[in-house]
């Protein structure tokens, strides 16, 4: 009986990863048609999956400067960033992550939202994947298609057009670090008008894309 149980156990791991290989190498190529976060969306769907060249690069700087600094140089996790994110977490109040970009289009287009230990571990696989078999270019590219960009609204195009009513094609500096400041809540952070603290982040990632171009820091998306 044990040993039917462990063979069971062992053939459903071996088709996971089977599983997991095929839809990894299948969306290097292939759009991202949905996801689980749009499927439970209560909000409905909208999206326009664009390729990265017809989304600006300001875009690309800002959610760099926002989002993951090291996403050039890090092979998929920021162990600095982690840790730095665990050990504010230890002293209590929001619970912050240190996840990347990869991480984030990880757990965007193969799982769901939410956290436990079960869901992090199939996120570090997943990330694993994309990193080998999709580099940093496609990682990228996905990342802005699907990302939750306000209510309903995913991708950069999408919300693009939702806020500032022309393509992602033209994104100013200011347009891009709005856009950018408001990914970690799009449900509750305003692109259009922001004020107070919020104001000030989206004009912090603005100057700090300047960073980003100069030191080259958006340089694998481009390579």
């Amino acid at each position: 009986m044990i040993r039917r149980i462990t063979f069971f156990i062992v053939k459903l791991i071996l088709a996971l990863v089977v599983l997991s290989l095929l839809l990894t190498l299948m969306f290097r190529f292939v759009p991202v048609p949905v996801t689980a976060t749009m499927v439970m969306d209560e909000n409905g769907i909208t999206k326009d999956w664009e390729p990265l060249e017809n989304i600006d690069r300001n875009l690309v700087r800002a959610v760099i400067a926002a989002e993951d600094s090291k996403f050039c140089t890090h092979d998929g996790f920021d162990a600095e960033a982690i840790a730095s994110a665990m050990a504010r977490n230890a002293q209590g109040g929001r619970i912050r992550g240190g996840s990347t970009i990869s991480q984030q289009t990880a757990k965007n287009v193969f799982l769901w939202q939410g956290g436990g230990y079960f869901r992090k571990g199939l996120e570090a696989w997943f990330t694993l994947l994309i990193e080998n078999i999709w580099g940093k270019r496609r990682i990228m590219e996905v990342y802005l298609n699907v990302a939750e960009t306000g209510i309903g609204t995913y991708g950069a195009e999408a919300g693009s057009q939702r806020y500032f009513k022309h393509s992602a094609e033209t994104l100013s500096r200011s347009e891009a670090a709005r856009m950018a400041a408001a990914l970690p809540l799009p449900k509750e952070r305003a692109v259009v008008s922001p004020s107070g603290w919020l104001r000030r982040h989206g004009n912090t990632i603005a100057s700090r894309i300047n960073v980003v171009a100069n030191e080259g820091l958006d340089g694998c998306v481009y390579e």
